[in-house]
């Protein structure tokens, strides 16, 4: 059965037109006449068998149908030129991936590394999103996704990667020759907006008194609070694989104990069904995995 797609020069000049609120605008965008405008709107109207305009002497008003086609549109087209310019940009022969990633892991850990990928592997490309939440991956436009374990990723395959292990944190400048645990309390807390409790349940683990756990600011991404830290705002729990360099080099301090109770399970999930980039996943997980190993 034919697809009732209306054509690209309909939905080009109905989104310009809906856009500006005028279709001598819309034809000047175009390089169109008005009249070659007026005529595709009409063609898309007929397919439709609707009305998307409000047409009040010479002057046009998207109606309720027609702005929220034109938004619908707009999305469309907008991801269609996106993934034009991806198509045209990949190098004649190339693989590709595209990997939703957690933001914190691909700015802290993934993305200073993938040099090494890259020397392995140049004739892939790998292309990340920030991806915060689980979602359905299956449709989402995703080869993989690197992120916590969660029920969203039932019916998919799941590889393990890391225990992410929480450590309090803060500038040393902060610290005074006293007592740190005293000190712990006495600073001010970052905390992470998805993990309100976490001072709670640290206090509770570590057995070091804080007056108020859920006193202080709070972000929505570790990379936030790192950053928070790293100017000498305060103390915050991140994982220690993201601040092992500020640590090394004495940037950052943690003389607290970390803890062994608030720690995520990471994994690298895949859809159930290999694709046409099978290969070239199999290749990002074996260099993931021997990455983290070694790294670790």
């Amino acid at each position: 059965m034919r697809r009732k797609i209306p054509s690209s020069a309909s939905l080009q000049a109905f989104e310009a037109a809906a856009r500006h609120g005028n279709f001598a605008r819309a034809a000047e965008e175009l390089s169109l006449t008005e009249g070659a405008i007026s005529r595709q709107i009409a063609r898309l109207e007929a397919l439709l068998n609707c009305k998307l305009f409000d047409r009040v002497g010479s002057r046009v008003k998207l109606n309720p149908v027609g702005t929220r086609y034109a938004h619908h549109v707009r999305e469309t087209l907008d991801r269609l030129e996106r993934d034009t310019q991806y198509v045209m940009g990949m190098p004649e022969g190339s693989k590709s991936l595209d990997i939703a990633v957690l933001p914190t892991f691909s700015s802290r850990w993934l993305i200073p590394r993938l040099n090494g990928f890259t020397s392995l592997f140049p004739d892939i490309t790998l292309n990340l999103a920030a991806r915060t939440d689980p979602f359905i991956l299956p449709g989402s436009g995703f080869d993989a996704v690197i992120h916590f374990e969660h029920s969203a990723w039932a019916g998919t395959r799941t590889q393990f990667l890391f225990q992410e292990n929480l450590v309090p944190v803060c500038h040393p400048a902060l610290l005074a020759r006293n007592d740190v645990n005293q000190q712990l309390n006495k600073l001010p807390r970052i905390h992470r907006r998805q993990n309100p409790d976490a001072w709670h349940h640290y206090a509770r683990e570590s057995g070091i008194l804080l007056d108020n756990p859920a006193q202080g600011v709070r972000y929505d991404l570790h990379e936030m609070a790192i950053a928070a830290v790293m100017a000498g705002q305060g103390v915050a729990l991140v994982p220690r694989m993201y601040v092992e360099k500020e640590l090394n080099c004495g940037l950052l301090v943690s003389p607290w104990p970390a803890s062994d109770r608030l720690n995520k399970r990471f994994c690298l999930v895949k859809p159930t069904e290999t694709g046409v980039n099978q290969a070239a996943l199999e290749s990002f997980e074996g260099w993931l995995l021997d990455t983290l190993t070694r790294t670790s």
